[in-house]
């Protein structure tokens, strides 16, 4: 192997469920099948869609695209109120099927998870026959549907998981993983947000040969922090374990604006799509929160921020965007523009059972 890609060559399998929750509505009520089902807020009120069946998404629509915008886009989409007690359900029975392969397995969220089946000897040693065999079992024991990507590094397993969905299995081989990062375009890596998309492509870096081609030196005045790992990825390296235990201290979760906010209810609008990510977040994870803090960045670079703690936890995203507004009213927005706005919860601790199922997408 070319000494740019990993001197250890691990097999990670990325399964992602296709379409998870519009999958479950559509496989428990056979007359939404074959139709645009929308799953998430009220298109009448100031909701988000959290995930939407194929059907929709040929009319462009997407998870954290506003409901009344998919409803705009598709009139004769079919919205639906999450049932978070049943995808909650579905996706233990998904994780359990994962560890009859393997005890390294280190989910994502309630629909994918990496595995690492380096060292599992059934099936030959091979990391294809198992991520078929995976999704061969989770269609007979769920009645669902799961993409898989093969590859060496988390970083490509994931790429490899979007390329043939749904339903579909693709292999990066370690031989070839350069050559595929190289031809990607930026926008589409994982780790790549819109922000920083623009931002490379400002700087004329638009596909990952063009980043491979900045040195580590350069990439860390532009980027910061972020360089190492953009820097690595450009040639195919991630060497991030997975981690079958990972012991959280707090979830969040942030975005920087490409024009700066001085509207409020656009940093509202903008608090409900982070609120809403870190609510699913703990109930992917079954964990509830006490504490809750508001990030601000204001446009001259200072950062604020405002928080709250209580006994009753934080689990839902209706319930942590009224208090939001209320730390955000105690920040100097938006007599002072900002940038960057996040939201994290901390004081995590095992949700009560039936808690986190009570996940809202709407206010």
């Amino acid at each position: 192997m070319a000494d740019e890609a990993a001197t250890t060559v691990r097999k990670i399998i990325h399964v992602d469920m296709d379409a998870f929750y519009a999958a479950i509505e559509q496989r428990d009520d056979p007359s939404l099948r074959g139709r645009p089902v929308i799953v998430g807020g009220s298109p009448q009120g100031r909701g988000v869609v959290a995930t939407c069946s194929y059907e929709a998404r040929r009319f462009g629509i997407h998870s954290a695209m506003p409901a009344a915008r998919a409803a705009r886009l598709c009139p004769d989409a079919v919205f639906l109120r999450p049932r978070f007690d049943v995808y909650r359900r579905v996706s233990r029975q998904v994780q359990s099927l994962f560890r009859h392969y393997t005890a390294q397995v280190e989910p994502l969220s309630l629909d994918e998870a990496y595995l690492d089946v380096s060292d599992v000897a059934g099936f030959r040693g091979s990391a294809t026959l198992i991520a078929r065999d995976i999704r061969r079992r989770i269609r007979k024991e769920t009645g669902l549907t799961a993409s898989a990507g093969v590859s060496y590094n988390k970083f490509l397993a994931k790429q490899a998981s979007d390329l043939d969905k749904p339903d579909g299995l693709t292999v990066i081989r370690p031989e070839d993983g350069p050559g595929y990062v190289a031809a990607l375009a930026v926008g589409r890596f994982h780790g790549v947000g819109a922000a920083t998309e623009r931002r490379m492509h400002a700087l004329g870096i638009l596909t990952g040969a063009d980043l491979k081609a900045w040195k580590l030196e350069e990439l860390q005045q532009a980027f910061g922090s972020r360089a190492a790992f953009y820097h690595a990825i450009a040639r195919g390296i991630d060497e991030r374990p997975v981690r079958a235990c990972r012991v959280r201290k707090s979830i969040g979760a942030e975005t920087t604006f490409a024009a700066d906010l001085r509207v409020r209810q656009d940093m509202l609008d903008a608090l409900e799509t982070l609120a809403t990510k870190v609510a699913g977040l703990l109930a992917s994870r079954n964990l509830e929160a006490r504490t809750l803090t508001l990030k601000v960045k204001y446009a001259d670079f200072v950062q604020v921020t405002r928080s709250r703690s209580r006994e009753q936890p934080w689990i839902d995203a209706v319930d942590m965007l009224y208090h939001l507004d209320v730390l955000l009213a105690r920040t100097d927005a938006p007599a002072r523009p900002v940038r960057l706005l996040g939201v994290t919860v901390s004081a995590l601790g095992p949700a009560e059972d039936g808690v986190a199922e009570q996940l809202e997408l709407e206010v």
